[in-house]
């Protein structure tokens, strides 16, 4: 049997065909059928994403595909980006390949896409290269996964969905107040250590903003809001006293943290860096 890549340079010079499928196709997400192929189990077909976010679903895969993930809008930063995938549970089929420049990197097997774990990798690194496990039987197969385009901050690893864990500095923590998917004032009710991250369990007393609804009102005169934020598990957190400045992203709808000074520091840092008019936001203080 030939190697992916050899197989991979086969497929292109027999056929290379833009996405085309019976089900539908947009810029942020696509669904398409490996019965498309029709008896041309060799053919690559392209697809092109041009969203921060969306989803892939291909039914009964035969042959391959390149999926090219990139924003909607080029500029300096986009070279930054990361992508982060996040398979079904369901997902089979197929191995999942990094092709950069017609060299391949292995990123998951079939095997591994049904641990529905989040992976993360440079935009740099390339198209994402979809090749579909030969096989008798692929009425059951469907290989599946969501996908999130990641603005890390500068000291982030690429292939991590979280940030580091040090201290952000006065500037990003002033930054992320503009930045940030969801910005809240509160306090650390509980920590839990899961297999590969930490949990963390606040109680707020003010929500700027929140992207989705990660956070829930808890109703009542004194209006409260209660979620989970998450963080790696390397970070070591431990529940403190006192309020904290929550900001952070979402992504696949779990609220990730990355600037939480506490409360107090972080006014003092904002009440000088507003008169001296450096401030890149306003944020309700009162």
């Amino acid at each position: 049997m030939l190697s992916p890549f050899l197989a991979y340079l086969l497929s292109v010079v027999v056929l290379c065909r833009t996405a085309r499928s019976q089900y539908s196709s947009d810029q942020c997400s696509w669904r398409g059928s490996g019965l498309t192929h029709e008896g041309h189990t060799r053919d690559v077909e392209q697809v092109y994403l041009r969203c921060a976010q969306g989803f892939l679903e291909w039914l009964y895969p035969t042959g391959a595909i390149i999926v090219n993930l990139r924003p909607n809008t080029l500029s300096p930063a986009a070279s930054l980006l990361s992508v982060c995938i996040k398979p079904s549970k369901e997902s089979s089929g197929t191995h999942i390949y990094l092709d950069r420049l017609g060299k391949l990197r292995l990123l998951l097997r079939e095997e591994d896409q049904a641990e529905g774990k989040v992976h993360c990798f440079s935009i740099q690194d390339g198209a994402l290269f979809i090749e579909a496990v030969p096989q008798r039987d692929i009425s059951r197969k469907i290989t599946a996964f969501q996908y999130e385009l990641v603005n890390h901050r500068p000291a982030a690893d690429p292939q991590s969905l979280s940030a580091p864990c040090q201290p952000c500095t006065d500037a990003e923590a002033l930054l992320a107040v503009c930045t940030s998917d969801f910005v809240a004032r509160g306090s650390i009710l509980g920590v839990a250590e899961e297999e590969d991250q930490t949990s963390v369990t606040v109680s707020l007393s003010r929500l700027y903003r929140q992207k989705t609804q990660v956070f829930v009102s808890g109703g009542g005169r004194a209006k409260r809001w209660t979620g989970f934020v998450k963080m790696p598990r390397q970070c070591g957190v431990k529940p403190g006293e006192g309020e904290f400045l929550f900001t952070g992203t979402v992504r696949f709808g779990e609220a990730w943290l990355s600037c939480a000074p506490r409360y107090k520091d972080f006014l003092r840092v904002y009440q000088d860096a507003q008169q001296q008019g450096t401030n890149p936001c306003h944020l309700d203080t009162d």
